[in-house]
């Protein structure tokens, strides 16, 4: 074995810091950067259309029900759609300075201060979020900034119990994914999954056609090569180096598969920067050779700042106190998924598709300027990121997340709401944010008269059927399930 893959006890001139692992700092840190950027650009696109004070959930009727310390928030205090366009713009800029390493120029606090003004903005967004904001990869984005803030800047060596830390918080996300599968649905278990999820899951993208119609043994192969990556592999992040840097190794490739074949917005490319940045030093020196990373010159550890060694240990501190829900989380068989056990979500239970879809089914919104419409007078709104017209191959949207299109995805599976109401009463009023938010709207900025929902069943075309039609899907009508409404109408129902 090379020297660089053997054995080695990570640890710098005692039981503290380590030099293994400067690269792993730079890549959890820049690409936590690029997350947060990402989501904050998001949030001033959507936020104020569906969460604003003209939105479908506002945030001022929400946190007159709701208590600060059960959803701590900036707009707890006070909220306009202007002060969420301020967070918004700073906090685009600040993940974007993490990710090119402008803070990580300075002292330690200076990174580990911006860093944490990321996750109170970001915090701030998702507790009061609701429906639109109910999503792991929130409180995995919330989770990730806080504990990469701690990692400081390369003027202090990384701390290797936060590189412990940063391995449990992968353990958590793909240990607890696995186990959500196979106590949740048969389907994981006697390997059937993949039958359905390419096809019914919520944001298929352009290759999901393909992956679904892939052999059967191949399918059944996706499912045992889940079971092994999220059940078994995760043990390896316990072991000596190169064991974690394998199974960070391993992460990153499944997860690029997913990746390929839907659209989960940014929770592959979270879990991606959490495997890559479990790769030692000495393992890129072993890869890339005269590429890789130099060695470090170890420094005495009485070298590290005393309020950065303290700081830094009493977080890990913290971070294990509250680790014991999630553990115990982990154990049970009444397992939550995708979990908080405190408001501030710091160390928190993730999972996915406990159970598998096995139909589609779309909700489809429709207009019509008729007064008397017919059959023939309903026009559909196009959205951008969920099916409608069978003809639109499935498009790439993530690492965006498009969160009307996804919480539409789950009303045929009951979980409905006031938004609804107010989604109609925003159309027949064409609310120029609420129309931004579609990929089409059919009226052009005119006011429909009526509109209504109506559910459909989807499904993949065959070979066959593509070839002679062209299409991707093929869809039925199964009922309606919103009644044609007016403005007239929503008034008198008192929706607003």
């Amino acid at each position: 074995m090379p020297e660089e893959l053997a054995w080695q006890p990570d640890l710098l001139g005692g039981w503290w810091a380590t030099v293994d692992y400067d690269v792993a700092r730079e890549v959890l840190q820049r690409g936590t950067g690029a997350l947060l950027c990402l989501a904050f650009l998001q949030a001033l696109g959507q936020f104020r259309p569906l969460l604003g004070d003209h939105g479908l959930l506002p945030v001022r009727r929400f946190t007159a029900q709701v208590r600060f310390r059960d959803a701590p928030s900036l707009f707890h205090l006070y909220y306009s759609d202007r002060l969420l366009v301020v967070v918004g713009v700073l906090g685009t800029a600040g993940g974007a300075a993490v990710l090119v390493g402008l803070p990580q120029t300075g002292p330690w606090w200076v990174t580990t201060g911006v860093l944490l003004v990321l996750w109170a903005g970001y915090l701030s967004i998702v507790s009061v979020g609701q429906r639109f904001y109910a999503f792991g990869w929130e409180s995995l984005l919330c989770e990730l900034a806080f504990l990469a803030a701690w990692f400081g800047s390369p003027a202090v060596p990384v701390p290797f119990l936060l590189v412990l830390a940063a391995r449990w918080l992968l353990f958590r996300l793909e240990l607890g994914a696995g186990l959500i599968k196979w106590r949740g649905d048969r389907a994981w278990r006697d390997l059937t999954a993949l039958d359905h999820h390419h096809e019914t899951q919520p944001m298929p993208g352009p290759l999901s056609w393909h992956a679904h119609h892939l052999p059967r043994w191949w399918h059944r192969t996706e499912v045992v090569g889940n079971h092994v990556t999220q059940l078994l592999v995760p043990w390896l992040l316990w072991l000596p180096q190169p064991l974690p840097s394998v199974a960070g190794g391993v992460v990153v490739v499944t997860q690029g598969w997913l990746v390929l074949t839907g659209n989960f917005a940014w929770l592959n490319w979270a879990a991606i920067v959490l495997g890559a940045s479990m790769v030692s030093d000495g393992v890129w020196r072993a890869l890339l050779g005269a590429l890789g990373p130099a060695a470090a010159t170890p420094a005495p550890t009485p070298g590290v700042p005393p309020a950065y060694l303290v700081a830094a240990s009493a977080v890990v501190v913290v971070l294990g106190v509250l680790s014991v829900r999630p553990a115990l989380n982990l154990a049970s068989r009444h397992q939550r998924m995708n979990a908080s056990f405190e408001p501030l979500r710091l160390v928190n239970a993730y999972g996915a598709f406990g159970s598998v879809t096995r139909r589609r089914d779309e909700v489809i919104v429709e207009g019509t300027l008729a007064e008397r419409p017919g059959p023939g007078d309903w026009r559909e709104y196009a959205f951008r990121g969920k099916p409608g017209d069978v003809g639109r191959r499935p498009p790439q949207v993530a690492p965006y997340h498009l969160r009307l299109d996804w919480v539409l995805w789950f009303v045929p599976l009951g979980a409905s709401g006031p938004w609804i109401p107010r989604l109609c009463l925003r159309l027949l009023e064409a609310d120029p944010a609420t129309l931004r938010l579609l990929r089409r709207d059919p009226f052009d900025g005119a006011r429909p008269r009526w509109v209504r929902m109506r559910l459909f069943r989807y499904r993949y075309t065959t070979p066959d059927e593509r070839r002679r039609t062209g299409d991707w899907w093929v869809r039925d009508e199964l009922e309606t399930i919103v009644d044609p409404v007016d403005l007239a109408l929503l008034s008198r129902r008192g929706r607003r």
